[in-house]
Order: C-alpha cells, then structure tokens, then sequence
C-alpha cells in the first residue's frame, strides 16, 4: 500500500498526476517528466533533513498510483498532502493509504499533529477527510494558523488530525474488528 519514493517510478507517477482533475490539487506541479524528477529528488533530499516525510501509495499489485507526504515539519506537525491517479480514486486507496501513514506517523516518528490545508472548492478532497473518523475542523483551535493559510489569493479550510484521537479511534476499531471475528 505505501512504499518509500523511488526516482524510478516518477515516470508513471507523473503520467497519473498531470491529469486536468489531479493537476490543479498537487502541491508540486511538474510541466515535465523530467521536472517531476527533480522536484522528487528535492523531496527525498527535504525526507534526509527532517522537514518531509514522503511515501507512494501503490495499488494491490504494488503499481504507483500517487504519493502520501507530509510537509514543512515543525515541532511534531506538519501539513498532509495527497494525491492518487484518476482510474484508482473511489476504491479505498486514500483511507487506507492515510492510515498507513498515520500509523508511521504517530508512532514509528516523531509527529502528533497532522494538519490538512484543502482548497475551498475542492469538495472531493473535503468529502475524503471528513469521512475520516479521527479529522476535525481545525479553524476555530489554530485560528492564527488558519489566517497564515489563507493570506494569499487562494482560500484553505483547515483540518487536523491529532495523534491522541486517532489512537482512540484506531484502537476501537480494532476491538470492534476482534469483536466481530469472535
């Protein structure tokens, strides 16, 4: 489900990410193979210094179907950014990819808030978190934050994802899970 990025699957994954519906909603656009390339080799670079923390979301073959990072790391927090290719969205990749990620996240690193910044307008990516039991609206807790984020022309809802709630969460869904295989 997630791997570590590799420079020799930029190829496909660039393919999946210049699509019109994926493009405008990626952090790093690339206008080319070899562009996407670098700015890969930029994020593996940023993975080495502690600011980024960057993994491919592969489909149940292991196939590269998009990219799971958390950006600009500061004191334990950072801001989730994902994206999957057009012919995998809708069939439980992002959830699952999330929570992998999560799971890294919180306890094999050291992070306890997760933040998502999702464009106003992007009702897809704002449907996807919020069917995510352990996000909440963060704009009323982080009001100062929620002001950095939209200083510029485009205009940001802000959620987070606190480690406390998502162990919560995750640990009743594991016993609701045993529960039922009993």
């Amino acid at each position: 489900m997630l791997k570590y990025r590799d420079l020799s699957e930029t190829n496909e994954l660039y393919q999946l990410m210049i699509h019109p519906t994926v493009f405008p909603y990626v952090r790093h656009k690339a206008n080319s193979q070899e562009e996407y390339l670098f700015i890969t080799k930029q994020l593996l670079e940023e993975e080495q210094l502690g600011k980024t923390i960057s993994r491919t979301i592969t489909d149940d073959w292991g196939q590269p179907i998009g990219t799971i990072t958390l950006y600009d790391i500061q004191d334990g927090a950072g801001f989730l950014g994902t994206w999957i290719g057009v012919p995998f969205q809708g069939k439980g990749y992002n959830q699952a990819a999330k929570h992998d990620f999560l799971m890294e996240l919180f306890f094999e690193k050291d992070v306890h808030t997760v933040f998502l910044r999702i464009r106003k307008e992007n009702e897809k990516s704002k449907r996807a978190a919020l069917k995510l039991p352990y996000v909440i609206e963060a704009a009323e807790t982080n009001p100062a934050l929620y002001e950095e984020i939209n200083t510029g022309e485009t205009k940001f809802d802000l959620y987070k994802i606190p480690r406390d709630l998502f162990y919560i969460v995750s640990a009743n869904e594991q016993s609701n899970e045993e529960e039922q295989a009993m």
